[in-house]
């Protein structure tokens, strides 16, 4: 009698997180960041940012594979055609390093690209693809938070608009005026109700001397 041979099925590996094709849509949005891939251009709150053109590759083949590992291998030959003798490693970190610089992003603490040691590197967030611009959730995020703070250092402090300037600042004008113009009629009464000063006692005395000696 055989043995009963029993067939042991191994688990599914672990998927990685799902890929969206970059070709499905125009723009990309991730972060505070925004990518118009027909015109390649890339954004941060709307403020364009200078990406050469190997940058803006190593962006993209990054954004194809987001969560994954892509070899130094796939971005050589994303990069430089085969017949191209140049030193890949090092133009190869050269230009991660140039799209962290432009990402504000660093190797010590990544938020967005990650190296994977002897291996390549890995995009940590998960872009957004669609035919409009999307607006991004940081810029909200850091809109509302700085309102919230500046309602918060100013509690009491009340808004006036340019009318409401105005009308205080004429009030105070004809204040100001009135105040001038009730000390020159008070001035000018003072002095003409004031009686005249008599004349010196040292005139009236001197005259009846002079006449004395005649």
């Amino acid at each position: 009698m055989l043995p009963e041979v029993i067939s042991v099925q191994e688990p599914d590996e672990p998927t990685t997180s799902e890929r969206i094709p970059l070709s499905s849509g125009r723009y990309v949005t991730f972060g505070p960041f925004r990518i118009d891939q027909q015109r390649q251009e890339v954004t941060r709150n709307g403020a364009r940012l200078k990406l050469q053109g190997k940058v803006y590759q190593v962006l993209i083949t990054l954004l194809e594979k987001p969560g994954e590992v892509v070899t130094r291998e796939e971005l050589r030959t994303r990069l430089w055609p085969a017949d191209t003798h140049v030193n890949y490693d090092a133009n190869v970190n050269t230009t991660v390093n140039k799209l962290r610089q432009a990402l504000g992003d660093s190797t010590d603490k990544p938020l967005y690209v990650e190296t994977i040691p002897r291996k390549g590197y890995s995009l940590l967030v998960q872009p957004e693809v669609s035919d409009r611009p999307l607006r991004s959730h940081f810029i909200e995020t850091e809109s509302s938070a700085g309102s919230a703070q500046k309602s918060s250092r100013n509690p009491g402090r009340l808004s006036f608009s340019k009318t409401d300037l105005w009308l205080v600042l004429g009030v105070i004008a004809l204040i100001l005026a009135g105040m001038l113009l009730g000390a020159g009629i008070t001035r000018l009464w003072i002095s003409r109700a004031a009686p005249m000063a008599p004349y010196p006692l040292t005139m009236i005395f001197s005259r009846p001397a002079a006449a004395s000696f005649f």
